[in-house]
């Protein structure tokens, strides 16, 4: 009888214990979210998330719209990992502004928001931003072409082909930062076509897919014939570009393409002679530091510091080009693909 009822206490207290304390502790969750699902630039960060989340013991969600500018689609993202208790996300916003008041929502029910290489409009609608300074990474790419061109830059003749009509922060941040690093006169360089320059002869809208760049070249060729510098938002419309100048014979070097990303593809297209110059940024390190700021944060309550002089932190731009120019610094193809992504 007395065994009896020393094994029920005991077993009394296990099941106490068990109640107040899970055999298994639950993982904290966090969240990636970009922009679309096969781009190399995101597939890239979900390498990097997928890394640091195991590394840190932490639960990875990961989302993405379904097209570039796809806002519902980020919004039904964040509402969702606010429901799970999530402690924090990433993400690349489709729209820079149109996904505010959903940003501030997760804000205000206590989850860190980091921004990865698109900054929000307003940049401090978000506790941090981690991005390629994309206004530098302009600049690099608009001296290299000023500078290969030499004394001819004054009379160039210039396509700009641009992501999409709401120009969001990476779009403008890029075409102003490549005027500005070709000597033009940008007016307001938080906007895309207000410059007076004769040499610009027009922009287009690309959505950052090589089937829009082809077309946008296309269009643009019509207007100005004679173009021979051609900047694109990233380096699949710049393959885009490169197929429609090739259909009426400007394959022959006389029009130099500038981008911006330094994927695996872009730079071998670099080192191919298709494009004269890109500025690398580095996807992997953006969400494997966003994941380690948001555990920080919850086991600390530390916010992530920015880099000095600038409003968000800088994981690096480095200008890609087999054909260096005095005064611009840069890295050859062979290190380019060492470095590169997708």
């Amino acid at each position: 009888m007395h065994r009896f009822i020393k094994i029920a206490a005991a077993s009394a207290v296990m099941m106490g214990l068990m109640a107040g304390a899970p055999a298994f502790a639950q993982q904290q969750i966090v969240g990636l979210i970009t922009k679309t699902e096969g781009n190399p630039f995101f597939v890239k960060m979900r390498e990097g998330a997928q890394a640091k989340a195991q590394e840190l013991g932490l639960e990875l969600r990961t989302f993405a719209g379904e097209f570039d500018g796809d806002n519902d689609s980020q919004v039904a993202a964040i509402e969702n990992l606010i429901s799970a208790g999530a402690i924090g996300f990433a993400i690349v916003p489709s729209d820079s502004s149109a996904i505010v008041p959903t940003i501030q929502q997760a804000r205000d029910a206590g989850l860190l928001v980091i921004v990865l290489d698109t900054p929000l409009d307003p940049i401090d609608a978000a506790d941090a931003t981690f991005a390629t300074d994309n206004r530098q990474a302009g600049r690099l790419i608009g001296q290299w072409a000023a500078g290969t061109l030499g004394e001819e830059a004054a009379n160039a003749k210039i396509a700009l082909l641009d992501l999409s009509p709401n120009q969001p922060t990476v779009d403008y941040l890029r075409n102003q930062g490549f005027l500005e690093g070709f000597g033009i006169d940008v007016k307001d360089a938080n906007r895309i076509g207000d410059e007076d320059d004769p040499r610009i002869c027009g922009s287009e809208v690309t959505g950052g897919a090589e089937d829009g760049g082809r077309t946008a070249m296309e269009t643009l060729l019509q207007r100005c014939p004679d173009i021979n510098v051609v900047y694109t938002i990233n380096e699949p419309a710049a393959a885009g570009a490169y197929e429609a100048l090739r259909a009426v014979g400007k394959d022959d070097g006389s029009v130099t393409i500038v981008s911006v990303d330094g994927g695996c593809p872009g730079v071998q297209n670099v080192k191919d002679g298709i494009i004269g110059a890109t500025s690398q940024q580095y996807p992997l390190d953006m969400a494997s530091l966003a994941l380690e700021a948001i555990k920080t944060f919850a086991d600390t309550g530390e916010k992530p510091a920015v880099t000095e002089g600038l409003d968000f932190y800088d994981t690096g731009a480095t200008l890609v080009t087999d054909k260096p120019v005095e005064g611009v610094e840069s890295i050859d193809t062979t290190e380019g693909m060492e470095l590169c992504w997708g």
